[in-house]
């Protein structure tokens, strides 16, 4: 179903997530989806949920089809369990597993892994139950899922307050130097490749802390492993904004050097190390998942020394 309205001159200026909010039956946070898929445009061109309007422009809202809803089913996969209690579930995710189902991903997720814990029926289309965070498909690490709706309403609020703090080490390729560096850069979603994001005024506020641990090799082969503190949670922040900062994530096929040696690893090498948040019943506690066989495999070709939780007392200074 598709909706046109042509903008008068006493609406120019306004947000267009604004403007259409008012002035149709859907609510702003649908209205802000719909621009970030790419179902909004304003004289033919997608535009983000922060767009300003002009007059005479001819404002197109594209809302697709509902698709039915996913059916869900326990499956039996592997999970290595960090921490469970009656609020939450944290688990190490592995590389390759993708967090909910969804049309192309009907089974083989994390959700369909813990299903028979979850008694959630939050989530869009209730196709991702429990799921307050997600993590890339290839990257792996601490993951926190809530088992019911008042565990999901606590976790769901720290994040939007920016209360999670989420820690990730990655192996990049460049050197960032010795001293911490902050990115902060807009983040929106490709207008040419829906997959990708990119850096571009008017995207989504997002900021990404990061620090040098450790750094390999010499020239062009010249590597550096990073603690990395994203203080934003936008679809690939960390990749988009390492890319940005021309120290690309090794293996990373969609933000990293083309044309290069990916030292044989299989996906990009980003993890989620440490994960600290406040438990609706357990309160403050800090979990930490042992980097992935393949990444400190990587490493060790490198020469680095590597334990399965790596006592970087560096860490702190990017904080």
């Amino acid at each position: 179903m598709s909706e046109r309205l042509e903008l008068q001159s006493d609406v120019a200026g306004q947000r267009i997530d604004l403007f259409l909010a008012a002035r149709t039956q859907l609510s702003r946070s649908a209205i802000q989806r719909l621009a970030r898929d790419g179902h909004i445009t304003a004289n033919g061109a997608q535009v983000e949920p922060s767009y300003k309007i002009h007059a005479g422009e001819d404002v197109v809202v594209d809302v697709p089809d509902a698709q039915p809803a996913l059916s869900l089913i326990g499956e039996d996969i592997p999970i290595d369990v960090i921490y469970e209690d009656d609020d939450v579930l944290v688990v190490n995710k592995p590389a390759g597993l993708v967090v909910h189902p969804a049309h192309g991903h009907a089974s083989g997720t994390l959700v369909n892994a813990v299903v028979g814990k979850i008694t959630a029926d939050t989530g869009r289309a209730a196709a991702r139950p429990g799921i307050v965070h997600r993590l890339d498909k290839d990257t792996s690490g601490v993951m926190i899922v809530a088992k019911n709706d008042v565990a999901h309403l606590a976790l769901a609020r720290q994040l939007q307050a920016r209360k999670f703090e989420k820690e990730y080490i990655a192996l990049v390729w460049g050197d960032p130097g010795d001293q911490p560096v902050v990115v902060e850069a807009p983040i929106a979603r490709d207008t040419f490749d829906r997959r990708r994001m990119v850096v571009r005024a008017g995207g989504r506020d997002s900021t990404t802390r990061f620090v040098r641990i450790a750094s390999y090799g010499t020239g062009a082969q010249r590597r550096a492993l990073v603690h990395v503190r994203p203080l934003t949670g936008r679809t690939h922040q960390i990749r988009v904004h390492l890319a940005y900062a021309r120290l690309p994530i090794v293996g990373d096929p969609v933000y990293g050097r083309k044309g290069k040696e990916r030292d044989d690893l299989h996906r990009q090498f980003l993890h989620a190390w440490r994960l600290s948040v406040n438990l609706p019943h357990a309160g403050p506690k800090t979990f930490t998942a042992p980097l992935a066989a393949d990444l400190r495999q990587l490493l060790t070709t490198l020469g680095a020394p590597v334990s399965p939780i790596p006592p970087f007392k560096e860490l702190e200074l990017a904080r």
